[in-house]
C-alpha cells in the first residue's frame, strides 16, 4: 500500500499545484481513509486546502454538536480538523446511499483520483468511475494490475 500512497500522495500535491484547494472524499473504504490520511498530510505544507468528507448517514458516526456560529446551527463534526457532509439522502434506499453519495461528489468535481479494479464486476468504486467519465471529468484511476 505504501506505493499508492506515494502515488496519491503525488498526484495530489499535483493538483494543488495547479490551483486546486478543494478535496472530498468518502469515509467507507480503506482508499477514502488512505485519501483522508495524505490530505491532512499535505495540509501541513499547503495550509490552505480543505478537506471535506461524505458521510452516508448519522448512525456510522459518532455525533460530537457544535454550534456552527457561522451558519447559525448545529452541525456534527465528527472530525474536528475537517469539514464533514452529508447530502440530504434520507429517502434514497439504504442499498443506493453510497452511490448516490458518489455521484453529489462527483457533480461538485473536475478531477477524480481513484483506485479501481475495472475487471471487477460490481463495486461502487467502478460506479463512481463510470458515472465521472460519463460526466466527462478527469479521471486518474491508480489502480496496477
Amino acid at each position: 500500500m505504501n506505493e499508492v500512497r506515494d502515488t496519491l500522495y503525488k498526484l495530489v500535491e499535483q493538483e494543488i499545484n495547479k490551483g486546486c484547494k478543494f478535496f472530498t472524499m468518502g469515509t467507507h473504504g480503506e482508499f477514502d481513509k488512505l485519501a483522508l490520511s495524505v490530505c491532512r498530510e499535505l495540509r501541513k505544507t499547503y495550509n490552505d486546502i480543505c478537506i471535506q468528507v461524505v458521510i452516508t448517514s448519522l448512525k456510522s458516526i459518532e455525533p460530537i454538536i457544535e454550534y456552527d456560529l457561522i451558519w447559525g446551527n448545529d452541525r456534527y463534526v465528527p472530525y474536528n480538523d475537517v469539514d464533514t457532509v452529508m447530502y440530504e439522502i434520507e429517502q434514497v434506499h439504504f442499498k443506493r446511499k453510497i452511490i448516490v453519495s458518489n455521484q453529489r461528489m462527483i457533480d461538485g468535481c473536475k478531477t477524480l483520483i481513484c483506485y479501481v479494479d475495472t475487471d471487477r464486476n460490481n463495486s461502487g468504486a467502478k460506479t463512481a468511475m463510470k458515472y465521472a467519465l460519463n460526466k466527462g471529468l478527469n479521471v486518474i484511476n491508480i489502480y496496477k494490475t
